[in-house]
């Protein structure tokens, strides 16, 4: 959190000296996650802000380095108008098209492939072709470019964010773990459900492991729900697992972010928001990072 800080700091001096758009190189691994934290942090944003990986270093003849980062910058001068943070990666294994996505609502799929990242139950924004010397914009509905004065809205460097993944054989001391964490993103699974039904001998612990998350609401934490099925949504209206989930305090229906922005955006809410407004902001889209209805994305086939 205190890296997005000073990145987030420096890109606001950038653009009050007037830069008309802004490029960050940065790591793959962790690159949805940086690009949520400052869609979230970048307030009155006017300009481009575009980050850039490669997933082949360059030093390698496969290397996409320069590829992304040319179509980047391509973008930021044809693209004219559009203000928002994106990414900016290649779009299938060959040396033609990069897309541009979004910056809350991207994630990495593969560990090495050059077309790794993915918009999430969204059409990215654009793809852009350096070498045809063209943009096509795939959807509307982006900030737009305005001569604005941006601000920063940090993160509180000391939060403790937890994100714990669901499986089948889970223990209470999992849970009990976070006791202390200011928040606590469950990876759950399907539509949104932990193991907290005791149905016989054998799932006493499921019984446990309702209360330790109980307790962890009850005692400050904010516990919330994505899903790790990536895309569709959370929705935990459907079974009694989601229904009592919610009597326990546990936020996050219906809602459809990736559980790393899920992780950035709760962190930035209880770094921002008052306390009292935290679980209502917390189902709010306020980025993009919650989809108004879910966009039908063909699943890319990695061989």
């Amino acid at each position: 959190f205190a890296h997005y800080n000073l990145l987030a700091h420096e890109v606001e001096k950038e653009i009050k000296a007037g830069v008309d758009g802004i490029i960050i190189t940065h790591g793959t691994d962790t690159m949805h996650y940086t690009a949520a934290a400052l869609s979230f942090m970048l307030n009155n944003l006017g300009v481009p802000v575009i980050l850039v990986g490669a997933q082949r270093s360059s030093d390698r003849g496969s290397t996409d380095a320069a590829l992304n980062l040319l179509s980047a910058a391509f973008f930021i001068v044809a693209s004219k108008d559009f203000a928002e943070v994106a990414l900016c990666m290649h779009e299938s294994i060959d040396d033609d098209w990069c897309t541009i996505l979004p910056g809350t609502k991207s994630r990495k799929m593969h560990s090495s492939r050059r077309d790794a990242f993915q918009a999430i139950n969204v059409t990215p924004w654009a793809r852009v072709n350096i070498r045809e010397k063209k943009v096509d914009l795939l959807r509307t509905g982006y900030r737009k470019r305005a001569k604005t004065s941006p601000s920063v809205r940090p993160f509180k460097e000391q939060l403790k964010i937890g994100l714990l993944k669901a499986h089948t054989n889970m223990y209470a001391n999992e849970f009990e773990a976070y006791k202390g964490f200011d928040g606590l993103i469950l990876e759950a699974t399907g539509l949104g459900h932990v193991p907290i039904n005791e149905i016989d001998e054998f799932t006493k612990e499921h019984g446990r492991i309702a209360n330790a998350i109980k307790q962890l609401a009850q005692q400050g934490t904010v516990v919330a729900a994505t899903t790790q099925t990536i895309s569709g949504v959370v929705d935990m209206n459907v079974y009694s697992t989601g229904r009592k989930m919610q009597e326990l305090g546990i936020i996050g229906n219906n809602t459809d972010m990736t559980p790393e922005t899920a992780f950035i955006k709760l962190a930035w809410l209880l770094s921002n928001a008052p306390k009292d407004k935290i679980k209502e902001l917390y189902g709010t889209n306020l980025v993009g990072e919650i989809s108004e209805r879910l966009e039908k994305i063909e699943p890319k086939k990695f061989q």
